[in-house]
């Protein structure tokens, strides 16, 4: 088997998480939060579209993590993303957090938004 070693960008990928905190780039995080190419910061949660939106010309998706479950993004904030003309995948947190980094590896134009496990 060839093994490749993964080389990112100036985006951190998501190297952890457990109860209530993520671990990127080395640094542990505290709660909800959002990562894109701008940088780390809190989020508000699904009531919290502008700092998804702010992102409109950084990403062309988002990944969305529900926490440990997989669950249903509100109907207002997904039609405030599209509208916006970003595009948003939702799935569990740890979920998200693998996608992401795949698609961070791969030099694609993505943000990921989580909610705690």
């Amino acid at each position: 088997m060839r093994l490749n070693e993964i080389v990112y960008t100036d985006a951190k990928p998501v190297d952890g998480y457990g109860p209530g905190f993520f671990r990127i780039g080395g640094e542990v995080y505290e709660g909800a939060l959002v990562i894109l190419p701008g940088g780390i910061a809190p989020w508000g949660g699904f009531d919290d579209a502008k700092t998804l939106t702010d992102a409109v010309a950084d990403v062309d998706v988002i990944f969305v993590g529900t926490g440990a479950e997989m669950d249903y993004l509100p109907a207002d904030l997904r039609q405030t993303l599209e509208e916006a003309g970003i595009g948003v995948e939702v799935m569990a947190s740890p979920t998200a957090c693998r996608t992401y980094n795949v698609l961070l590896s791969e030099g694609r134009r993505v943000g990921l938004a989580l909610l705690p496990v």
